[in-house]
């Protein structure tokens, strides 16, 4: 994976491990947790000489030109934990994480206990294998995995170095801007480009998967493009694989699945363009015309179709909130965001039957001004908005239940006290304030933390502007990234390729 830095909520995640790539050592029965013996002067060389026909081989894979050398170096330990602590301290993803995070805990998506941070760092230390940086344009090596495991996983970084010769990675993913949104104008901008960057992420890791199991592939003489037989069960394994990986398989839902999605959805989404197109339309091509949303993604006749999905509209709540509110948050749910909410507060079978059913959705995050220090630390300082729409009442109707009959796990006191026999009108107290949930045709309101008389008047501005005619996604050339689950993933990704993806990968060839 190439460093970048992501903007927001679930991308400043798997940004977390975006910066030093994550590899899984697949040929290994060697813990991931437990370092290897330490690689002599003989091998080390060895590997170095190997990258450029690892380089060479990808770049054939990929149609991808190479345009210069890479430079390479080899890295210890200590020195790459180093690189982690400090990209903690300084990313200005890093910086945002404490505001994702208290935003995904107030939505549901995080405990309310659970501590990222160090969860972070104890996946990193334990997934790193090696990565392309594309600041500084080296491939990193490491010291302490055997060279016949490092090289499958060179395959995958050196095509993120053709992909930063194709293109320069920094300015075509770097997420630059970190600034709250403060006005209605900023609220919409950063919702008009707010899945830009999760769909490119998925594109480069996406890119990066089929190199990797094509090289994994050769000695059977065929590519994924020839064996067809092997890239059209790529959906079948699809999920999350925490295997072999001690702390992943503690991770939260939410933590798992943001961190394969582009790893998993990039790779069939890509597969499905050269299938459809070849090899340089799945290149070259969608490095020159990226998918804009998670649903291109997990659509791909709709990226090729040129189907780009509307996004919400958002009202002005600054007139009505910014007195007693400060700006906080502001971005799509996309459907990725509903898969992984309605599987973990319903279970799988019910985040499969809703996701394709959601028709879009908005969130709005403001800190209450007179919380103290210690207060704007917990999400109960947060107040959070919600407006999705559905392609049916049912799916609109299933959606507001479920989250209803969440509401105890995330706040204590939880107290009914609208009709029992409206349940498209729900009101709550809470241990946090009112919680209030409207259903009307296929759109549904959720307004946390406000009192009623105010969401009653934010509920009729979300469904007042809809009708206004749909805003679309926006092509930039330096997208921000709002969605939720994506921030984390881009975050984290930007430390290479995890275990989790290398497992998945192995899967599929075997």
């Amino acid at each position: 994976m190439h460093h970048s830095q992501p903007k927001h909520l679930r991308a400043a995640f798997v940004c977390a491990f975006a910066a030093v790539s994550i590899a899984c050592p697949a040929q290994s029965s060697t813990p991931a947790s437990k370092p290897q013996t330490k690689m002599t002067k003989q091998q080390t060389e060895e590997l170095f000489r190997s990258v450029d026909d690892i380089f060479a081989f990808a770049s054939k894979d990929s149609h991808l030109q190479k345009k210069h050398d890479i430079k390479r170096e080899m890295d210890s330990r200590a020195s790459v934990t180093k690189l982690l602590e400090k990209n903690f301290k300084d990313d200005e993803s890093a910086k945002r994480l404490q505001r994702s995070e208290l935003v995904l805990k107030k939505f549901g998506l995080l405990d309310r206990d659970f501590n990222l941070r160090p969860f972070l760092i104890s996946l990193l230390t334990e997934q790193i294998a090696g990565f392309y940086d594309a600041k500084t344009h080296v491939i990193h090596m490491l010291d302490w995995v055997a060279p016949e495991e490092q090289k499958p996983v060179l395959a995958h970084e050196l095509t993120h170095a053709l992909q930063d010769q194709h293109v320069p990675m920094e300015k075509w993913s770097n997420v630059s801007k970190t600034d709250v949104s403060h006005n209605a104008q900023q609220d919409r901008e950063h919702i008009a480009v707010d899945e830009a960057s999760t769909a490119r992420q998925s594109v480069t890791e996406g890119q990066g998967m089929i190199v990797y199991l094509d090289y994994v592939l050769k000695p059977q003489g065929v590519t994924l493009a020839t064996a067809p037989e092997i890239g059209d069960r790529l959906r079948s394994f699809a999920e999350t694989s925490a295997a072999g990986s001690p702390v992943m398989s503690r991770a939260p839902l939410l933590l798992q699945e943001s961190l394969m999605f582009p790893y998993t959805d990039g790779l069939y989404f890509e597969y499905q363009v050269q299938k459809e197109r070849g090899t340089d339309a799945a290149f070259a091509g969608t490095l020159d015309h990226p998918p804009s949303t998670s649903h291109e993604i997990l659509h791909p006749q709709e990226y090729l179709a040129h189907m780009v999905p509307p996004v919400l509209n958002m009202p002005d709540v600054h007139p009505l909130l910014d007195k007693e509110w400060e700006p906080y948050d502001v971005g799509t749910l996309g459907e990725l965001d509903v898969r992984i909410t309605a599987e973990l507060f319903g279970g799988k079978e019910l985040g499969e039957a809703l996701a394709p059913a959601w028709a879009g959705g908005i969130y709005y995050a403001a800190q209450r001004r007179s919380a103290t220090p210690a207060e704007k630390a917990t999400p109960a300082s947060i107040g959070f908005l919600y407006y999705s729409e559905w392609k049916n009442e049912d799916s609109a109707r299933s959606f507001m239940r479920m989250y209803a009959g969440r509401l105890g796990r995330k706040y204590s006191g939880v107290k009914k006290v609208s009709p029992e026999d409206d349940q498209d009108h729900q009101t709550f107290n809470t241990s946090e304030g009112d919680v209030v949930l409207t259903l009307e045709d296929r759109g549904v309101f959720i307004s946390e933390g406000f009192d009623r008389a105010t969401a009653k008047q934010l509920d009729g501005l979300f469904r007042g502007v809809q009708g206004n005619g749909p805003m679309h996604t926006a092509t930039v050339s330096m997208p921000r990234m709002n969605e939720p689950a994506m921030t984390l993933s881009k975050w984290m990704n930007s430390f290479g390729i995890t275990h989790a993806a290398m497992q998945h990968a192995r899967r599929v060839a075997h």
